[in-house]
């Protein structure tokens, strides 16, 4: 992903937290460099920008029209503005004297950044110490409600009694919204229990924190308004994200970016809709008992050779969006049957709800290209499949895995009978490629579009890449209406830059597909 991020010095309690699980710090820090690289692409937005213009049409008078505003839709305005420019309207007239202390306060840390500090990634320890100065003096002053608190600039490492001080007093005054990130060591650095005392929050985000021990709360804390979870880099345990689910009786999105030491996540949720995972690492899902979950995207993992990922799908009624599942990476479980390269369709082994599919496939090797065709199988209604071409790393051959491995690989029920649209990305031109392509137009009677994408500077001109689909139009499709379109996408194989990763895509409900995505040269 774009440049590579220098390495990030941990500390010593960090560094002992890694070497307690058997990893060695040094190999992790590169790593962790790569996550602060593209956090800030994850977080949600704050609601107001202090880059934002207005406009308007003045008229020739001096007459102040804006102060004759009804009080409540002043008090919204005064709301949506930068906390600087909130309280500066004090000055403006009488009238506008107390509206930012009775407005809801949206309240943004990097908005009390200088200019030279808010256009770097990273902020001076010295400008975050007067930061938190500052955000300590809005929080006393201010008397609530807090519409949203965006704490992301704070190296809370220092300040550990003020950090559970800000979060009583953001319970006290009904924060919503919250996020709230540490710069970026210790990672054990204990997030206070104070954050379980706030009813009125609808989403949190938590970044480089340790969850607190749940063990010995009381039976009655909850998040009883909380509809959006993100974890990002948070050190957090399967009993704790259990206890989280279990105490959370309205979430709906759960997001989590690198799960450093969360090695399961098990879903069980009356409500949940959403699950979205970036920079996977060693993570088994277990879909247990969801039974209004649609989505379930995994964008991308952080893997070695040795890594080896559980998806264990239970009944999910609901569940229409997966992906993207990677052979090389995740065993894939459906009820109680692992889907292997010989495994064949059932009622147990298939889960008919899901309509978008998809996949990350090393077609240069044969072991990923042999459980690709069980691992459709599994999906019989797909109407869109998402195909990612990732380059091998071996050069293990593929064998006879041709055109006739997939005329022997049987029916596949999506494919003859459901799918719609495929987009193909990362085309090289290769021929194991070119292989699974023809079976595709060959045997889908009802795809109306084949998007294939190849990376930039793969071909040297449009025509040689036209070139390599020749063998595409040698044969017989299917579909008596399908258009193909080659496109050459706007960046080279693995330079994909971070903001392309982020969660905002699969937990917007009313885009219909998250996976249909593509940056064109």
């Amino acid at each position: 992903m774009g440049s590579p991020a220098p390495p990030v010095p941990m500390d010593r309690v960090t560094e002992a937290l890694f070497r307690v699980r058997g990893q060695d710090p040094q190999d992790l820090e590169a790593l962790v460099g790569r996550i602060l690289g593209y956090i800030q692409f994850v977080l949600p937005d704050p609601p107001v920008s202090r880059h934002a213009t207005l406009r308007a049409c003045l008229p020739n008078d001096d007459v102040d029209r804006v102060s004759a505003l009804p009080y409540a839709l002043l008090r919204d305005i005064v709301s949506r503005l930068p906390d600087k420019d909130a309280a500066r309207t004090a000055v403006l007239a009488t009238r506008w004297r107390e509206l930012w202390r009775r407005a809801p306060l949206v309240l943004v840390d990097s908005h009390f950044l200088t200019p030279a500090a808010a256009s770097g990634g990273q902020v001076a320890r010295a400008e975050a110490r007067r930061v938190t100065a500052a955000v300590s003096r809005v929080l006393a002053t201010h008397p609530g409600p807090i519409r949203c608190a965006h704490l992301t600039c704070s190296y809370m490492d220092e300040f550990p009694s003020l950090l559970a001080r800000w979060l009583q007093t953001l319970a006290v005054k009904g924060v919503q919204d919250l996020v709230l990130v540490n710069r970026p060591f210790p990672l054990a650095l204990d997030l206070p229990v104070a954050l379980f005392g706030m009813p009125a929050l609808t989403r949190l985000y938590l970044g480089f924190f340790k969850f607190p021990d749940t063990a010995a709360l009381p039976r009655t804390v909850s998040f009883p308004n909380l509809r959006e979870l993100g974890l990002c880099t948070v050190v957090i345990f399967g009993p704790d994200m259990d206890f989280v689910l279990a105490r959370s009786p309205a979430l709906e999105i759960l997001c989590i970016q690198a799960n450093l030491f969360t090695k399961r996540l098990r879903i069980v949720s009356r409500s949940l809709r959403c699950v979205q995972i970036i920079a996977a690492t060693d993570l088994d899902i277990l879909v247990a008992y969801a039974p209004h979950l649609e989505r379930l995207i995994i964008w991308s993992v952080l893997a070695n050779k040795s890594s080896n990922m559980r998806i264990k799908i239970a009944p999910a009624p609901a569940l229409s969006i997966l992906g993207y599942l990677e052979p090389e990476f995740h065993t894939l479980e459906i009820g109680n049957t692992v889907i292997k390269a010989e495994t064949r369709a059932s009622p147990t082994t298939t889960v008919p709800t899901v309509k978008i599919l998809g996949l990350k496939v090393r077609f240069g090797i044969s072991n990923d290209v042999k459980l690709l065709p069980a691992f459709l199988r599994c999906f019989p209604a797909v109407e869109r499949l998402h195909i990612e071409v990732r380059s091998k790393k071996t050069a293990e051959p593929t064998g006879k895995l041709n055109l006739e491995f997939w005329k022997e690989a049987g029916a596949i029920e999506c494919v003859q009978s459901h799918i719609k649209l495929m987009i193909f990305h990362n085309f090289h031109g290769d021929q194991s490629e070119l292989s699974f392509l023809k079976y595709i137009l060959e045997n889908a009677p009802m795809l109306t579009k084949l998007v294939i994408v190849y990376p930039k500077r793969t071909f040297t001109s449009v025509t040689e890449a036209n070139s390599k689909l020749e063998p595409l139009f040698a044969a017989k499709w299917a579909s008596t209406c399908c258009s193909l379109l080659l496109t050459e996408g706007a960046y080279a194989e693995g330079k994909e830059p971070p903001e392309l990763q982020n969660f905002k895509r699969g937990s917007n409900f009313s885009l219909r597909d998250p996976f249909a995505f593509i940056a064109r040269a």
